[in-house]
């Protein structure tokens, strides 16, 4: 018995023959551009354009920022208009909506922080003349001048401060119209103009020592006004500002240094006091040298600048006694 052996391969059917002509080849790299589209609409390119412009803007123009977010949000726009009417694509007009918004709220912002600053008419002279110089951002004065301040006005005659009566821990004033004069048991020390602290020697004393009484009686000379701020909320406000804190230690004691001048020569003028001589008479020498001396032993003695105002007082005193007897 002949038994024949099954092969286990598939045996192509008689009469099949394989279409070798029609087949198709399948190339290896499917991705691979054997031949270039068309150039896409002028749109496409314009979009890109502004890409790169806005990329390779040097970061040391001042305005880099917001011409870059500028062209940023222009190109997306292009790229949205050029998806949407010439190639039909909803992903690409997505994705660029989506970063259109992105930039254009940056670029809103940008120019929002780039907004001029108004400062009010009655505090331009005073940003000009004693925070510009120091680089003070008029933001920064905003914010300064226009929390828990206000302006105050004073007529002729009426009193600011009275001595042993009026309390340091009020307020702090800067004077911005009119004249002030500063006087210490009827004895005139000295004058105060624009742009000046009205107390600035007082707030120096209250940081050493609360509960403080004004040792000089301060009276409008004409019709003031005057910015006022509350001595504890700008206390409060400078902690949480470290650079206008230090401008304020600036300014302050440069203030209590011209009024220690002035208490040499009363009849200084405010044209006079900005011309003054930086070489201090010995008056002036010996004053600073107190003042210094009865602030730096503030923590063995708690009336170190009361002791100073005294000094000060005392010695404009005799000064004005001679005078007195030779006339």
């Amino acid at each position: 018995m002949n038994t024949t052996a099954m092969s286990p391969l598939t045996v192509t059917p008689l009469g099949f023959i394989p279409d070798l002509k029609n087949a198709t080849l399948v190339p290896f790299n499917e991705t691979a551009c054997e031949n270039w589209k068309e150039i896409h609409h002028l749109v496409f390119h314009v979009a890109n354009i502004c890409f790169a412009v806005g990329l390779v803007i040097p970061t040391t123009l001042n305005l880099h920022m917001i011409f870059l977010r500028g062209l940023l949000t222009i190109g997306c726009a292009l790229f949205i208009i050029w998806a949407t009417l010439y190639r039909c694509a909803l992903d690409i007009m997505i994705w660029n909506s989506v970063f259109l918004v992105v930039n254009l709220l940056h670029f809103i912002y940008l120019l929002y922080k780039r907004r001029p600053i108004k400062i009010e008419k009655e505090l331009s002279s005073l940003y000009r003349r004693m925070f510009e110089p120091l680089h003070v951002p008029p933001e920064l004065f905003q914010r300064l001048t226009g929390q828990f301040c206000n302006i105050q006005t004073l007529k002729t005659g009426q009193a600011y401060a009275a001595e042993d009566k009026t309390s340091v821990d009020d307020r702090l004033s800067i004077l911005l119209k009119g004249k002030m004069k500063v006087s210490y048991r009827g004895h005139f020390l000295h004058n105060i103009y624009p742009c000046a602290f009205i107390d600035s020697p007082e707030f120096r004393s209250t940081q050493m020592n609360r509960g403080e009484k004004f040792q000089v009686t301060i009276i409008a000379d004409d019709n003031c006004k005057f910015l006022c701020w509350s001595r504890e909320r700008l206390t409060y406000f400078l902690e949480s500002e470290p650079f206008l804190y230090e401008i304020f230690k600036y300014l302050i004691g440069k203030d209590i240094t011209n009024k220690l001048y002035s208490l040499n020569d009363p009849t200084l003028n405010d044209k006079a006091s900005k011309k003054i001589d930086r070489q201090p008479s010995l008056c002036s020498q010996l004053s600073v040298m107190q003042m210094r001396n009865s602030i730096a032993s503030t923590s063995d003695s708690e009336d170190g600048l009361q002791m100073f105002l005294r000094g000060t007082s005392s010695a404009s005193s005799l000064l004005t006694g001679p005078a007195e007897h030779l006339s």
